[in-house]
């Protein structure tokens, strides 16, 4: 790699990590009920929400009313996403003419953009209308973003609260998070994009001719105010078929280097969110580092892989697939930022890395979407294994296991474990289902371990709420928009409702003073336990596929085979 390529790594690094920290204490003073931040000219903005929900707004919710608000939103947003693809032909903002969308196609999409996933089985120019795309995807690219905010939040009032059966109002945590957080910043991004060449435009697509004299047809649309939320609310769905490597979507190396920014921005500033919330900023500096050293030691490892040739194809580099105008560098960061961050979003062919980067990219995944992870979901999945690390360590010590002064016990260590297990289940029970039956093995482009890799990544990115491709398996079928759709249900609440009972749960207890006996959440130690926790039953659970997949497909290529 060139001398320029590590100075944008370290910049961006260096970036981030001071960003962080001051992104964060902001979002917990707009989040902090007993103090909230009030900003001009958003105020009106949020008052005018709450009026239209109206009495809903008012209260607080115990964890059931508030996941039923939750399910029920999500529902509503679900039914609305869908019956817009499906009517599309009938509706304004289409110049191009565009027809409804397929059934199971509108479905698995509706289902994708409400789970924050995003998995796109079409190509959005040739697809759907800019009215589709504006006013069901990018509003649930807000919307959904939120929503893992608002439960990231009620987590922290359930261990802050003592006695109490109220973890906040779902709806009040909802619009500020919304009218706060994501249209400021997305808004700021949006405009960025546009002064970079990022089209955003309502005019019907473009006819030109080319030096040869064939015609081209060049599309247009609402991409950049898209693509600032898709990339800050970790959604990732591409405004065009091959998202972020296209160059209406991603022109110049400074937009490249701000949407990559964007993925982690959120993501590693709600640890320190999260530690503000729960007044405890050590353990929010612990969750930090513990994800970061989990992403370094992810990327480091697929950057030295991406670096070396291939035996298979002559000692080439790695270099098909990848963008050239982006570089190796560059492709590599934003495969590992996306699949950490469950954003899902591309700049180059996650297909085309090299067996151990394609991995790794994976595995991220396939750890819970919990370093970093999505906005919100990142922090509330990753305390999912904070909750099973203070179990064990209470098992060491010989006393009943705590959590920030609150005793973990069985109720909690079971939804904790359900939490975690759940959309791992889906991911194996549905690879092998796809592997057994011609339905799913009949759009498997590639042949041996490769397109094992292609299933497994497939569902993976779909329970795992990420939303990337790994390229290269047909899953506009009824076979995979159906599976895919409900693996992305059940990875997205299948983790939530668990995580919100235990809110409850903890909020009803007593905080206990912290002892002698008392094992700390904070600290190197801690830190190291938890990092342990998550590799190791990301290990124990994906291993054996892991090796029928990219680590069958490495030593093969080592000895001179490719698919």
């Amino acid at each position: 790699m060139s001398a320029s390529s590590y100075l944008e790594l370290l910049v961006f690094f260096l970036v981030l990590l001071a960003l962080s920290p001051v992104l964060g204490s902001l979002f917990a003073r707009v989040l902090d009920d007993e103090g909230p931040l009030k900003l001009p000219g958003l105020e009106r903005l949020n008052a005018g929400c709450l009026r239209l929900i109206g009495r809903a707004a008012e209260g607080s919710m115990t964890w059931g009313r508030y996941a039923v608000a939750l399910l029920l939103f999500n529902g509503v947003g679900l039914v609305v996403v869908l019956a817009i693809q499906l009517l599309q032909a009938y509706l304004p903002g289409n110049p191009q003419g565009l027809p409804a969308v397929p059934f199971w196609l509108a479905l698995n999409t509706a289902v994708s953009f409400v789970t924050n996933t995003n998995w796109q089985a079409y190509s959005g120019e040739a697809t759907l209308s800019y009215f589709s795309q504006a006013a069901a995807l990018t509003v649930q690219n807000f919307v959904s973003a939120a929503t893992g905010i608002a439960v990231m939040t009620a987590l922290a009032r359930g261990l802050v609260r003592e006695k109490s059966t109220g973890l906040g109002n779902f709806w009040r945590d909802l619009t500020r998070t919304t009218v706060y957080i994501l249209l400021p910043l997305s808004a700021l991004l949006a405009l960025t994009l546009v002064g970079q060449g990022v089209v955003q435009s309502f005019a019907p697509y473009v006819k030109a001719q080319t030096l040869t004299g064939a015609e081209q047809v060049l599309p247009l649309g609402p991409a950049a105010s898209q693509i600032a939320i898709k990339q800050l609310g970790t959604n990732g769905g591409g405004f065009f078929g091959v998202n972020s490597a296209h160059p209406f979507e991603n022109p110049t190396p400074l937009s490249n280097f701000l949407q990559l920014l964007a993925i982690l921005l959120i993501p590693a500033s709600l640890p320190f969110t999260f530690g503000k919330l729960t007044k405890n900023p050590k353990h929010g500096l612990v969750l930090f580092f513990s994800m970061a050293a989990l992403f370094l030691l992810s990327f480091g490892t697929a950057l030295w892989s991406e670096t070396q040739t291939n035996p298979a194809l002559g000692q080439l580099p790695f270099l098909e697939g990848k963008e050239v105008r982006i570089g190796l560098a560059s492709s590599v960061l934003w495969g590992s930022a996306t699949t950490v961050a469950s954003n899902g979003s591309v700049n180059s062919m996650l297909s085309s890395f090299s067996p151990v980067a394609g991995g790794l990219s994976l595995l991220n995944i396939m750890l819970g979407e919990v370093v970093f992870g999505g906005v919100g979901s990142g922090v509330y999945g990753m305390v999912l294994f904070v909750i099973l690390t203070v179990f064990l360590a209470g098992l060491m010590v010989g006393r009943t296991p705590e959590y920030l002064g609150k005793k973990v016990e069985t109720s909690e260590v079971r939804m904790a474990a359900i939490g975690v297990v759940l959309p791992s289940a889906f991911i194996l029970i549905f690879t092998a289902i796809a592997i057994v039956f011609p339905a799913g093995l009949s759009s498997v482009l590639s042949k041996g371990p490769h397109g094992l890799s292609e299933v497994l990544y497939a569902f993976s990115s779909g329970a795992g709420n990420n939303g990337s491709a790994f390229a290269g398996l047909n899953a506009n079928t009824p076979f995979y928009n159906g599976l895919i759709a409900i693996a992305m249900l059940m990875g997205r609440y299948g983790v939530i409702l668990p995580v919100l009972f235990i809110s409850g749960s903890l909020a009803r207890k007593k905080t206990i003073p912290a002892s002698t006996g008392t094992f700390p959440s904070e600290g190197l130690l801690f830190s190291f336990l938890l990092c342990a926790i998550v590799l190791i039953v990301g290990g124990l659970t994906f291993f054996p596929a892991l090796s029928l997949g990219p680590i069958l497909e490495h030593l093969l290529m080592r000895q001179g085979t490719t698919f």
